[in-house]
């Protein structure tokens, strides 16, 4: 499926649209990317989840990063796996992410959640939201910011989960009745150990279905192919990960 475009805060902002393969009515799934952009990986990962898991599902994953350009403007420029490239990409990024406040962000997530479930490919009922590196953040206050809409919750290799912040996305997580699972990065100074455990006692005190998991040995963004940090085994831990989730969450 090419890109689409969806309205978000006025404007009309470019998302990738992975459809199932059947072509019948699935679950919708939100996917909030990494700090790289909206790419091919991003895409082939939504792919996956589409139609390369035990259930199929309705995938959007949208340019985060829309007030700072289109998605070919936002696109690396080098190989980030080759030496040194993925460190230069996050040194030229400035505020990208820091532009993208609380505040901005829950804004958006109205509006894509909205074109979600606009979508006639998508089955009534819950949905899923997943994230990445920063999208797991946000990813996570989704759920606690749309009970009523999001049941499934995603995040691996997020950074920045569980901090002393009045909006740290672990905060989110009493609003929400979603079920959750977290894939962390091993030794990723971005969440800790004791940021684990600190997003481990607001999970746990929900009552519901979640998994905190570390994986060790795989570093802060090990899904991702086109880095030099991807972790294969990791990658396809996350994806059974993915599985049981959403299937035990979204369908019924």
């Amino acid at each position: 499926m090419p890109m689409i475009e969806i309205p978000v805060g006025g404007r009309q902002v470019e998302a990738y649209l992975a459809l199932p393969d059947t072509g019948t009515p699935a679950p919708g799934v939100l996917l909030f990317i990494d700090a790289f952009g909206l790419r091919p990986r991003i895409e082939d990962m939504a792919d996956r989840i589409a139609s390369g898991l035990s259930r199929e599902y309705v995938v959007l994953a949208p340019n985060l990063f829309h007030r700072e350009g289109r998605v070919a403007d936002l696109a690396p420029t080098e190989d980030l796996r080759a030496p040194g490239a993925r460190e230069r990409a996050f040194a030229a990024m400035g505020s990208r992410i820091t532009d993208l406040t609380t505040e901005r962000s829950l804004a958006d997530t109205a509006d894509y959640l909205a074109a979600l479930r606009a979508r006639p490919e998508v089955a009534d009922g819950p949905v899923g939201v997943v994230g990445y590196c920063m999208g797991a953040r946000l990813a996570t206050r989704a759920a606690g910011a749309h009970p009523d809409d999001v049941a499934a919750v995603g995040g691996f290799h997020g950074g920045g989960l569980a901090t002393e912040d009045e909006d740290s996305p672990h905060r989110w997580v009493a609003a929400s009745t979603a079920a959750y699972s977290y894939g962390h990065a091993d030794e990723d100074p971005s969440m800790d150990p004791e940021a684990v455990a600190r997003l481990g006692e607001a999970l746990a005190a929900t009552g519901r279905p979640y998994v905190n998991g570390v994986y060790a040995g795989a570093r802060h963004g090990y899904t991702m192919a086109d880095t030099s940090v991807y972790d294969e085994a990791a990658c396809e831990r996350h994806f059974a990960a993915l599985d049981t989730l959403f299937a035990t969450a979204l369908h019924h």
